[in-house]
């Protein structure tokens, strides 16, 4: 009975995110506690919501302060002179723009916004693609297959809700994933290098002596320097650029949990650049809408993830699983997980994937003997094609920046897509942090 009502209830929650009759954040509330009355847990079920939402707690102090850190950071101008200088290295090479197109979305998906990277990656370079008319699939591609990667950073949202959903560290989780990420990364760059050298073989090598015609992100063009927007602190460049690398120093080392570093980092960021008053509350008010969307996601899958662990739902499920699982196969559920991972994140929300199935996985993982961060890390595998769903709005941004179909680009985009993740989950199992046995 608890088996056919946890699998309810799953059922349940990601039909009502996939028509749209519910938003995540309103399903991932009412739908457990739906279920945990129908089950009789009625009298249980408070304190069941409260020990999940004081789990996720650290990692909603975690996003919110990454999020708030990287506003700040793009507030005062630290990614600027990044979009001017690959402007002015591209010049009129297909190769050259296409490379430079990957590396300045890379850089600016740090924030773990994809809407933004789309937004400032496409205002700096596709001037340049319609100059030389080259192909905007392009373009859009490259900048999909960066925003995806970097999106697995901590505060980027999957790595997060992985975390959550296993309760477990996110640096934990993260960190061995970095040299995985760096492979991707290079495998991007070779993408960009391929297909700039299509369009160097269709269209050559252009020379662009107009190039104060192509606009900056910033407005004004790439040889004049337009007034900045007032909260961009030029002048505070080198201190933004110093206290960001002490910040990454700090993650990668351990020094103190994420969701403190994040604290003083964004208290010390706005204190510097923003030392008055008026300007905080108007910087934190400008980034309170991204904020808030996302932690109180997290704070409503805390209510989920209780209700499903508290009244053993998440138990009876792994058991059902681990039956149907053919005897030896147990010792592969980490690159089963790996492998499902990319249809299920394709064709049901993150939400839906790591919320609902993956606590699954990992109970049925753990009967083997496979780590919790272990399964979470092979379920991000697939985040290498989750962009390209039709369930993620910044996708339709995207195309629409670009000006292209939403099908041509999901079919010259996905082959690309699939490489990435079979790079991620080889490295990964090369360096033992997706361990198939």
């Amino acid at each position: 009975m608890l088996t056919l009502l946890a699998y309810g209830m799953v059922l349940v929650f990601m039909v009502l995110i996939m028509t749209d009759r519910l938003s995540a954040l309103l399903a991932l509330i009412l739908v457990p506690i739906v279920f945990a009355l129908i089950g009789g847990f009625a009298g249980t079920m408070g304190p069941m919501m409260i020990a999940g939402i004081r789990n996720l707690a650290p990692t909603g102090v975690l996003l919110l302060f990454a999020i708030l850190y990287f506003g700040i950071m793009i507030d005062a101008g630290l990614f600027d002179p990044v979009a001017r200088t690959v402007l002015r290295l591209v010049k009129g090479d297909p190769v050259r723009i296409m490379i430079g197109t990957t590396v300045l979305a890379s850089i600016v998906s740090l924030d773990g916004d994809s809407s933004t990277s789309y937004i400032i990656t496409t205002t700096a370079m596709l001037p340049l693609f319609r100059r030389l008319g080259m192909n905007p699939l392009y373009a859009a591609c490259v900048i999909m297959l960066a925003a995806g990667n970097m999106n697995l950073t901590p505060w980027g949202g999957p790595t997060a809700r992985a975390a959550s959903a296993l309760h477990v560290d996110v640096n934990t989780l993260f960190v061995p994933l970095i040299p995985t990420m760096v492979a991707c990364f290079c495998f991007a760059i070779f993408v960009a290098w391929v297909l700039g050298r299509r369009e160097r073989a269709r269209i050559g090598v252009v020379a662009l002596s107009g190039l104060d015609d192509i606009a900056t992100p910033l407005g004004g063009t790439v040889d004049t320097v337009a007034p900045p927007p007032p909260e961009r602190r030029p002048h505070l460049l080198y201190v933004n650029l110093g206290l960001t690398i002490a910040l990454m120093t700090c993650l990668l080392l351990g020094v103190l949990p994420l969701p403190i570093l994040f604290m003083i980092g964004f208290a010390i960021a706005t204190a510097i650049n923003y030392p008055n008053l008026a300007e905080q509350k108007q910087r934190i008010a400008a980034h309170a809408p991204n904020v808030l969307a996302v932690v109180s996601l997290i704070f409503a899958a805390g209510v989920f993830t209780g209700i499903l662990s508290g009244t053993g739902m998440v138990d009876a499920m792994a058991k059902s699983v681990t039956a149907i699982i053919p005897e030896g196969g147990g010792a592969l559920i980490p690159l089963i997980t790996a492998l499902v991972s990319l249809p299920f994140t394709f064709l049901i929300s993150n939400d839906a994937f790591y919320f609902g199935i993956l606590p699954i996985l990992a109970e049925a993982g753990a009967a083997y003997g496979h780590s919790a961060e272990a399964i979470g890390r092979a379920s991000l595998v697939g985040q290498q094609v989750h962009l390209l769903s039709p369930l993620v709005a910044s996708t339709y941004l995207l195309v629409g920046l670009c000006e292209i179909d939403f099908g041509a680009h999901q079919r010259f985009t996905l082959p690309w897509a699939l490489g990435m993740a079979a790079v991620m989950l080889g490295v990964g199992v090369l360096i033992g942090v997706i361990p198939l046995f």
